[in-house]
């Protein structure tokens, strides 16, 4: 193969997005090129290295065992020479700062309580954080890395399992009709409080054996936050996810009822772009945190 040289650049970074999404529409939302650019680059690295990368078929494409052989190198070394280019940048700066996504509900009630023992253990970093409901776009400018809940296989992400967590009915001490509940049906009578979860109270109410028609939720909210807000002002029962839930408890604004609790159909995972590699201060965030909940449980 001819030396490398500069103007091979963007047809490896174009054909390593296609490789690793397996789709070049995917690729080229990620590059913010077109389909048809992202397949001229490849085409135009397949005419010089004379070998097909992809097969091409009706679903898609898929990667030829030349293919395979360049993404595996192309995806190693576009990720070291990004991290080495995003540590350079932060070197220019007096304090690195780790820019982090995550949902609101785990920042306000999980995450904070426990970042002294981060800053005090890394005086020299700082955080910044972001907390929209909307999975954030990992391109320039954007986020090191990401907290979120939910399945753990999005495209282009890599996914490290931070904790997995339990739903579980919980009201004030002061709703009315509180002290009757004794068994799953019961709640049938009280008005219920949901966030905008996939896993809620239909979910729970068949977990636990109950089959008679569902009351409407009375109130719903985005955040889940808000939905124990909601319910610690005598609003409703909520479905609480346990791992933000404790600040409620340990106040007494909220009580767990006594009914069972049900395994969440997700998990938390710490996210970020599979095709870089976290610069230093990030990945020092990402291994605290995780010896953090090894330590202290989630």
């Amino acid at each position: 193969m001819a030396t490398l040289r500069s103007d091979w650049l963007p047809a490896l970074a174009a054909f390593e997005s296609a490789a690793r999404h397996q789709n070049f529409a995917h690729a080229a939302e990620e590059l913010h090129l077109t389909a048809s650019a992202v397949s001229h680059h490849v085409r135009k690295l397949e005419a010089r290295l004379g070998v097909a990368l992809f097969q091409r078929h009706a679903r898609g494409v898929s990667l030829t065992a030349e293919g395979r052989q360049l993404a595996d190198a192309a995806g190693n070394s576009l990720a070291e020479l990004d991290g080495t280019l995003r540590a350079l940048r932060a070197s220019r700066d007096q304090a690195p700062r780790v820019r982090i996504t995550t949902l609101h509900s785990l920042a306000h009630t999980w995450l904070l309580p426990r970042l002294p023992r981060f800053l005090e253990a890394n005086p020299g970093i700082g955080l910044a954080f972001d907390t929209e409901l909307a999975l954030a776009r990992f391109d320039e400018g954007g986020p090191d890395l990401g907290i979120r809940h939910g399945p753990g296989d999005w495209p282009g992400l890599a996914a490290i399992p931070l904790m997995d967590d339990t739903l579980v009915p919980v009201a004030s001490p002061a709703l009315p009709g509180i002290d009757a509940v004794r068994e799953p049906a019961d709640l049938l009578r009280l008005p219920l409080i949901a966030d905008k979860a996939r896993h809620g109270w239909p979910d729970w109410f068949r977990a636990a054996g109950v089959t008679a028609a569902l009351p409407p939720e009375r109130l719903q909210f985005a955040d889940s936050t808000d939905a124990h807000l909601a319910a610690a002002l005598g609003l409703g029962v909520a479905l609480a996810r346990e791992r933000i839930l404790a600040p409620f408890l340990v106040d007494g604004r909220l009580r767990r009822l006594p009914l069972p609790p049900m395994p969440a159909r997700w998990q938390y995972w710490v996210i970020y772009p599979a095709h870089r590699r976290l610069a230093p201060p990030a990945r020092a965030f990402v291994d605290w945190l995780l010896a953090d909940v090894a330590r202290f449980g989630p």
